[in-house]
């Protein structure tokens, strides 16, 4: 029976996240008074709901409840197609600039099982959506080795790489090594249409 309590408050609670996480508009508002902002950001006080609900209707437009925890809870009267669009430009805008440049830096000895490790976390970063800078650190005579050859080792630790990317600029010599860009790839390949 106390088994059967637990999954009852379970799905109580999800219920309850559910209802919470959704934004509440119009009759859907369940607070009797609201503070009330105007669709350029002014404060139009404290109204009862009634009277809020009364004034969008007048305007055209929505009453939104954009802060339901504070006291009194705070709605905007506005299109509620227009807030939706400005609230995902916000996200996207907050996701760009949550993205970094990090730093794999390896050297002509890096071993297999290193280059590996190095590759698995380049990739859990580039699905991550930050951008990889990929460095050959250069010490003593191994600055003066093959250009060939130090873009050959390189281009080991690209191919274990498991997320797809692409290159900002091809790999180039830079003051410690040789250095590349590593983005994640946003598009699908193109299919190829030759015969096989």
């Amino acid at each position: 029976m106390a088994k059967l309590t637990s999954n009852n408050n379970v799905i109580s609670t999800l219920k309850n996240k559910h209802t919470t996480d959704r934004i509440r508009i119009n009759q859907t508002i369940r607070a009797e008074e609201l503070r009330i902002i105007d669709s350029e950001g002014a404060n139009l006080g404290i109204m009862s709901f009634r009277d809020a609900l009364e004034k969008a209707k007048e305007l055209g437009q929505d009453l939104i409840e954009i802060s339901p925890k504070a006291k009194p809870p705070i709605a905007k009267i506005m299109d509620y197609g227009r807030y939706k669009y400005e609230e995902g430009k916000k996200q996207k805008k907050a996701k760009q600039q949550s993205t970094e440049t990090k730093v794999v830096q390896i050297k002509i000895g890096t071993g297999e099982h290193d280059l590996a490790l190095k590759a698995k976390k380049a990739s859990e970063w580039l699905k991550e959506g930050h951008r990889i800078q990929l460095e050959l650190f250069l010490v003593g005579r191994t600055k003066y080795m093959d250009e060939t050859f130090l873009k050959d080792r390189m281009k080991r630790i690209l191919a274990l790489i498991s997320e797809p990317y692409k290159l900002a600029h091809d790999i180039k010599k830079g003051p410690k090594g040789f250095v590349t860009i590593l983005e994640k790839e946003t598009k699908k390949p193109a299919i190829s249409t030759e015969a096989i």
